[in-house]
Protein backbone atom coordinates (compact mmCIF):
# COMPACT_ATOMS: atom_id res chain seq x y z
CA UNK A 1 0.00 0.00 0.00
CA UNK A 2 1.32 3.41 -0.97
CA UNK A 3 -0.52 5.48 1.10
CA UNK A 4 1.47 7.16 3.67
CA UNK A 5 -0.78 9.20 6.75
CA UNK A 6 2.56 11.91 7.17
CA UNK A 7 1.74 12.97 3.42
CA UNK A 8 -1.97 13.44 3.72
CA UNK A 9 -2.24 16.76 3.55
CA UNK A 10 -5.17 16.82 6.01
CA UNK A 11 -3.21 15.36 8.47
CA UNK A 12 -0.44 17.64 7.68
CA UNK A 13 -2.62 20.93 7.97
CA UNK A 14 -4.20 19.29 11.66
CA UNK A 15 -0.29 18.73 12.76
CA UNK A 16 1.05 21.67 11.22
CA UNK A 17 -2.47 23.73 13.15
CA UNK A 18 -1.80 22.08 16.21
CA UNK A 19 1.90 22.89 16.67
CA UNK A 20 1.52 26.66 15.44
CA UNK A 21 -1.17 27.32 18.36
CA UNK A 22 0.76 25.74 20.90
CA UNK A 23 3.58 27.18 20.09
CA UNK A 24 1.98 30.61 20.03
CA UNK A 25 0.37 29.73 23.30
CA UNK A 26 3.78 29.47 25.26
CA UNK A 27 3.80 33.06 24.75
CA UNK A 28 0.89 33.92 26.46
CA UNK A 29 -0.32 31.32 28.64
CA UNK A 30 1.90 32.07 31.52
CA UNK A 31 1.97 35.79 31.87
CA UNK A 32 -1.64 36.07 31.26
CA UNK A 33 -3.38 32.64 32.19
CA UNK A 34 -5.42 31.91 29.53
CA UNK A 35 -5.62 29.19 27.56
CA UNK A 36 -6.13 28.17 23.93
CA UNK A 37 -9.71 28.40 23.78
CA UNK A 38 -9.75 30.93 25.68
CA UNK A 39 -7.20 33.19 23.44
CA UNK A 40 -9.24 32.37 20.63
CA UNK A 41 -12.42 33.49 22.03
CA UNK A 42 -10.86 36.96 23.61
CA UNK A 43 -9.52 37.29 20.31
CA UNK A 44 -12.85 36.74 18.26
CA UNK A 45 -14.58 39.11 20.30
CA UNK A 46 -12.03 41.57 20.18
CA UNK A 47 -12.22 41.50 16.19
CA UNK A 48 -16.00 41.58 15.84
CA UNK A 49 -17.48 43.06 19.01
CA UNK A 50 -20.63 41.82 20.14
CA UNK A 51 -20.71 37.97 19.72
CA UNK A 52 -22.80 35.16 20.79
CA UNK A 53 -21.03 31.79 21.56
CA UNK A 54 -23.37 30.38 18.21
CA UNK A 55 -21.32 32.78 15.68
CA UNK A 56 -17.75 31.71 17.48
CA UNK A 57 -18.44 28.41 17.23
CA UNK A 58 -19.69 29.03 13.35
CA UNK A 59 -16.49 31.24 12.84
CA UNK A 60 -13.57 29.58 14.71
CA UNK A 61 -14.88 26.09 14.27
CA UNK A 62 -14.40 25.09 18.17
CA UNK A 63 -16.71 22.94 19.66
CA UNK A 64 -19.68 24.96 21.45
CA UNK A 65 -18.34 23.50 25.01
CA UNK A 66 -15.36 24.78 24.88
CA UNK A 67 -16.40 28.23 23.59
CA UNK A 68 -19.17 28.20 26.38
CA UNK A 69 -15.65 27.10 28.91
CA UNK A 70 -13.73 29.74 27.63
CA UNK A 71 -16.26 32.31 27.76
CA UNK A 72 -17.14 31.28 31.39
CA UNK A 73 -13.67 31.60 32.34
CA UNK A 74 -13.13 34.85 30.56
CA UNK A 75 -16.31 36.36 32.17
CA UNK A 76 -14.90 35.14 35.69
CA UNK A 77 -12.06 36.74 35.62
CA UNK A 78 -13.65 40.60 34.37
CA UNK A 79 -12.79 40.19 30.97
CA UNK A 80 -15.75 39.81 29.02
CA UNK A 81 -19.39 40.64 30.31
CA UNK A 82 -22.78 39.03 28.47
CA UNK A 83 -25.48 40.69 27.39
CA UNK A 84 -29.10 40.29 25.82
CA UNK A 85 -28.55 39.71 21.77
CA UNK A 86 -29.92 42.72 19.96
CA UNK A 87 -31.88 40.65 17.46
CA UNK A 88 -32.71 37.71 19.78
CA UNK A 89 -32.84 37.69 23.43
CA UNK A 90 -32.61 33.67 23.75
CA UNK A 91 -29.06 34.77 22.49
CA UNK A 92 -26.63 36.31 24.67
CA UNK A 93 -23.47 38.87 22.71
CA UNK A 94 -20.21 38.79 24.49
CA UNK A 95 -18.25 41.76 24.64
CA UNK A 96 -14.94 43.01 26.22
CA UNK A 97 -14.99 44.43 29.43
CA UNK A 98 -12.19 47.79 30.00
CA UNK A 99 -9.96 44.99 31.82
CA UNK A 100 -10.54 42.79 28.87
CA UNK A 101 -9.53 45.55 25.89
CA UNK A 102 -6.32 46.12 27.95
CA UNK A 103 -5.57 42.56 28.43
CA UNK A 104 -6.02 42.04 24.41
CA UNK A 105 -3.99 45.06 23.93
CA UNK A 106 -0.92 43.71 25.90
CA UNK A 107 -1.58 40.68 23.81
CA UNK A 108 -1.47 42.23 20.08
CA UNK A 109 2.21 43.01 20.22
CA UNK A 110 2.95 38.95 20.83
CA UNK A 111 0.28 37.65 18.12
CA UNK A 112 2.05 40.72 15.94
CA UNK A 113 5.79 39.12 16.97
CA UNK A 114 4.85 35.66 16.75
CA UNK A 115 3.02 36.10 13.44
CA UNK A 116 6.42 37.43 12.22
CA UNK A 117 8.36 35.07 13.17
CA UNK A 118 6.15 32.43 11.29
CA UNK A 119 6.34 34.23 7.93
CA UNK A 120 10.30 34.74 8.18
CA UNK A 121 10.70 31.38 8.52
CA UNK A 122 8.05 30.34 5.53
CA UNK A 123 10.30 33.10 3.35
CA UNK A 124 9.22 32.94 0.20
CA UNK A 125 6.84 30.46 0.64
CA UNK A 126 4.58 32.35 3.07
CA UNK A 127 2.63 34.33 0.20
CA UNK A 128 1.59 31.26 -1.22
CA UNK A 129 0.49 29.40 2.22
CA UNK A 130 -1.33 32.27 2.90
CA UNK A 131 -3.17 31.93 -0.61
CA UNK A 132 -3.30 28.11 -0.40
CA UNK A 133 -4.86 28.66 3.17
CA UNK A 134 -7.44 31.15 2.22
CA UNK A 135 -8.68 28.89 -0.68
CA UNK A 136 -9.25 25.56 1.89
CA UNK A 137 -11.40 28.02 4.02
CA UNK A 138 -13.73 28.89 1.25
CA UNK A 139 -12.15 32.33 1.04
CA UNK A 140 -11.56 33.91 -2.17
CA UNK A 141 -7.96 34.77 -2.47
Amino acid sequence: MSFQLSMFLPYQLAVAAAHVSREFSTRYRKEFGLSIPEWRVLAHIAAEGGVSVREIHARVDMDKTKVSRAAAKLESNGLIEKRAHFDDRRLLDMRLTEKGTALYARLIPIAEAYQAELLASLGPNAEALGKALTTLQGQTP
